[in-house]
């Protein structure tokens, strides 16, 4: 199940509540339960095709998360899907020992409601920064600056980790990530976790949180963080505790298929979580109802083809995010066995030039209480697949690397940059990039929902575009990233090089 992403859409579940009395039930006690604490109801914008988030603070974004992710998993288990196991990332834990049955629904959103709170009393000045390398060259790179809250918060996939650390020790960390060529992108979550940062937050949950009954539940919970199924584990103290914890997500989700989970269903609004899966163990199936135009439709036929399933959530790292996967065993042919032990090479020496870190660091000044506005539904936690050459004064990292067009292969700009002209530049450079034939490439469709262009790989094309047509403050241009259509950069280069010619 999801952890931390976007604001879910509005409407999203309006179908799963008029068909299910489960859902409608779970959705109740979401709502009863933010009643109580002074929140407005999360289910009206969910339900309601025209839903419009407005900015009501990270409490609610939470619960809505929450509640896509308890209705989805209600269809799975209607329509004869069952679970053999559920898991959790970062805070899509809790979702999971409520859908398991360990929690009451109510508990779940109360106790979501105090991490949140928590968190935000801390107001520390953190981020998070996806980096596409594995979990070592992360932690190598984090051990560069030796600060003891910039640590590896979560290692998602062979070649996508998180680091979690102060706001300035982050930006720094980025640009040595640049330095080595290293694809990264900051991660817009609300409440930046797993660091020892957090022990303050997690000493303040422990306190104030309400202490909850803990049921013997229905299914199984794996936790990506403990490493093992949770027990009789007392539950404000497992979500306190993964405030500072590594995620572990990579080794889960290989240890889920090892024991035979070859189908894993994401309860969330969008492949997030199932990204990992597939970078992790490439051959299994990855199912996301909600992305599809008949969610019934895709769980029900999932039914038919499954003998039994497991589930997972998601965590940010990464975004665009943290949401539920069941792994499911199918009654296709066996898989040829558990993979293979992956060695893992130290990080490489490198020799190239590292900025200075700060001098000092300092904790600022709190900030205000975070307040989350709509926004596109970026995931939180990219997944990577591509490496780009190492530059050329670092000893390369040992990992394979996708060949792709360098800069230069590609014709220098027209004179006349007109729209037209900058859009068939822009084709012909991504269509080298991806491997696909310009002409499929229409300047409407989604890079990342249409095209499979995951966001990292965005940020390396978008500097490769800022660098072609010498505008340096494209890269860094987040609206690029989030609208994700190549009409939308072709209009942003064309208004660049007009302001830089004006």
């Amino acid at each position: 199940m999801p952890g931390t992403v976007a604001a879910p859409r509005g409407g999203v579940l309006r179908d799963l509540y008029d068909r299910y009395e489960t859902v409608r039930d779970a959705l109740s006690r979401i709502d009863k339960a933010a009643g109580g604490l002074g929140l407005p109801d999360i289910s009206t914008r969910l339900i309601e095709e025209d839903g419009a988030s407005d900015r009501r603070g990270p409490e609610v974004q939470y619960l809505e998360i929450f509640a896509v992710s308890l209705a989805t998993h209600h269809m799975l288990v209607a329509e004869g899907v069952e679970p053999i196991a559920i898991v959790g990332q970062s805070i899509g834990e809790l979702w999971a020992l409520a859908a398991a049955g360990h929690l009451p629904v109510e508990d779940a959103a109360r106790l979501a409601v105090a991490r949140s709170q928590a968190l935000t009393r801390q107001s520390w000045r953190g981020k998070m920064l996806a980096v596409g390398v594995d979990g070592r060259r992360a932690e190598s790179l984090a051990g560069l600056i030796d600060h003891p809250h910039l640590v590896l918060a979560c290692e998602n996939a062979p070649r996508q980790s998180v680091i979690s650390g102060p706001e300035e020790l982050i930006r720094h960390v980025e640009r040595v990530a640049d330095a080595l060529g290293w694809p990264s992108l900051p991660l817009d979550v609300p409440h930046p976790t797993h660091t020892p940062a957090m022990a303050q937050a997690a000493r303040d949950l422990r306190t104030t949180a309400p202490r909850v009954a803990y049921g013997s539940g229905r299914w199984r919970v794996r936790s990506p963080w403990l490493g093992r199924d949770v027990g009789d584990d007392d539950p404000v103290d497992l979500v306190a505790g993964a405030l500072t914890a590594r995620v572990r997500m990579l080794q889960t989700v290989r240890e889920l298929h090892a024991a035979g989970a070859d189908v894993f269903v994401e309860c969330g609004e969008w492949p997030v979580v199932t990204k990992f899966v597939e970078s992790s163990v490439p051959g299994v199936r990855c199912v996301v109802p909600l992305s599809e135009s008949d969610p019934v439709g895709v769980v029900r036929a999932l039914a038919e083809d499954t003998t039994a399933i497991g589930v997972f959530s998601s965590h940010p790292s990464a975004r665009p995010g943290d949401r539920i996967l069941p792994s499911a065993r199918v009654s296709a042919p066996e898989p040829a066995g558990p993979p293979s032990a992956v060695a893992v090479e130290a990080p490489a020496r490198v020799s190239v030039p590292v900025p200075a870190a700060p001098a000092a660091y300092t904790e600022p000044t709190p900030a205000p209480t975070p307040v989350i506005a709509a926004a596109p539904p970026v995931p939180a936690g990219p997944v990577i697949s591509y490496t780009p050459p190492a530059p050329a004064t670092a000893q390369a990292p040992a990992a394979p690397v996708t060949p792709a067009a360098p800069v230069d292969a590609v014709a220098p700009p027209s004179a006349g940059l007109d729209y037209e002209t900058v859009l068939a530049e822009l084709r012909t450079l991504y269509g080298d990039f991806l491997g696909y034939p310009p002409d499929l490439l229409g300047e409407d469709d989604g890079l990342e929902s249409e095209l499979g262009v995951e966001s990292l790989k965005q940020v390396t094309l978008l500097g490769r575009v800022s660098e072609r047509y010498d505008l340096p403050d494209l890269r860094s241009n987040s609206s690029l990233l989030t609208a994700g259509t190549l009409r939308r950069i072709a209009e942003g280069v064309v208004q660049g090089r007009a302001e830089a010619a004006g």
